[in-house]
């Protein structure tokens, strides 16, 4: 039991560490760097709000996903992984993530329609943050089914004894 305390604890602390610093990304980095490409290439400083505007709206998934990941862990240390709750944390993970890929992939396709250019990094990044979130929402998907599966099973055996 004190292994896998010991084992939340760290991916609570790791969840919350990047929380943190997701936040002082957003609030401390990004509006500065909007403001320098904003200088450095007027013809595209309308984007500017658009951006900003997206960045903290794909902030909001990612933070809701990392919260509902720390309950997911709080219940894993309180014994009741087992439950709905714990299955209802799993589906708004999976959830999170594919509005992250899908709010990723749209930003892309905007970038790639209005503002042109070479886009191959961005084009990179874009494809490693979707490729990403999609496979959290596949595995969030399966541990889900999984967990539902075990909680039927679970409510069985209680009804058989």
């Amino acid at each position: 039991m004190k292994h896998i305390q010991g084992s939340t604890l760290f991916l609570k602390l790791v969840a919350f560490m990047i929380g943190i610093t997701v936040l002082v990304f957003c609030i401390l980095w990004v509006p500065g760097a909007a403001i320098r490409d904003a200088e450095a290439h007027p013809e595209t400083a309308y984007l500017q709000y658009p951006f900003l505007v997206c960045t903290y709206v794909l902030t909001i998934p990612l933070l809701a996903a990392l919260y509902q990941t720390f309950i997911l862990l709080t219940f894993i240390d309180k014994n009741k992984a087992f439950s709905k709750r714990s299955v209802k944390a799993l589906k708004s993970i999976k959830y999170c993530a594919l509005a992250l890929s899908i709010g990723i992939g749209a930003g892309f396709m905007f970038a790639a329609i209005f503002v042109g250019g070479d886009l191959a990094g961005i084009f990179m990044l874009a494809l490693i943050c979707t490729f990403a979130s999609i496979v959290i929402a596949a595995f969030a998907a399966v541990l889900q089914k999984l967990l539902n599966q075990a909680i039927e099973m679970k409510t069985e055996n209680n009804f058989t004894v």
